[in-house]
């Protein structure tokens, strides 16, 4: 089997170790070989985060460099563009429309671009892109919009609802389990 390779990027305290905790669990159970890199970033400051997932045959490397990621996984709208240059040829970008205003947006430097999703587009990038805040929401919590989005992402591969469902149940805490089953499933369906 060919390397596939899942960028995972957001902003600090979005979630993404969770994300790819979850992936690898599920990746791990299906017997592939897998890498996951730390988290490179300013995390616990609110700066740009990002994590490489590969998993394979064999895997010798965490490291996902330009023009290889087969999917970005953005929790937000303007790290789905900061990072449009690792995407494959026939990659997909999964992206959440929320905004977050990075520090020279908050101080009146610069301004957060405009149709960022359609500029995309426009470059002949294949962008889904979708409101995975409201329905993490709706599920319960704006916290499980890396949920959401993981949910987004399971229709891209052929591991069925229970899998996932376990990867799951091993991955969060009891308490907040049906929340992020549900964010999960809201993800799925969107």
């Amino acid at each position: 089997m060919e390397t596939k390779n899942i960028m995972i990027v957001g902003v600090g305290g979005q979630g993404s170790l969770l994300a790819s905790k979850l992936l690898g669990r599920l990746l791990l159970t299906k017997g592939y070989d897998i890498k996951v890199s730390e988290v490179h970033g300013m995390s616990q400051r609110g700066g740009s985060v990002v994590t490489y997932v590969r998993f394979g045959e064999k895997v010798y490397s965490p490291v996902i460099d330009k023009g290889e990621a087969d999917y970005i996984v953005s929790f937000e709208l303007l790290e789905a563009a900061r990072w449009t240059e690792y995407l494959k040829n026939g990659g997909r970008i999964i992206a959440n429309t929320q905004q977050i205003n990075p520090m020279p947006v908050i101080t009146g430097a610069a301004e957060y671009p405009a149709d960022l999703a359609a500029k995309m587009q426009n470059m002949g990038i294949d962008i889904d892109a979708f409101d995975a805040l409201s329905l993490a929401e709706q599920a319960g919590s704006a916290k499980a919009v890396n949920i959401v989005l993981m949910g987004h992402l399971s229709r891209s591969f052929d591991f069925t609802l229970d899998e996932w469902m376990d990867a799951i149940e091993k991955s969060v805490p009891s308490k907040f389990l049906e929340l992020n089953k549900r964010a999960f499933l809201l993800g799925r369906e969107a």
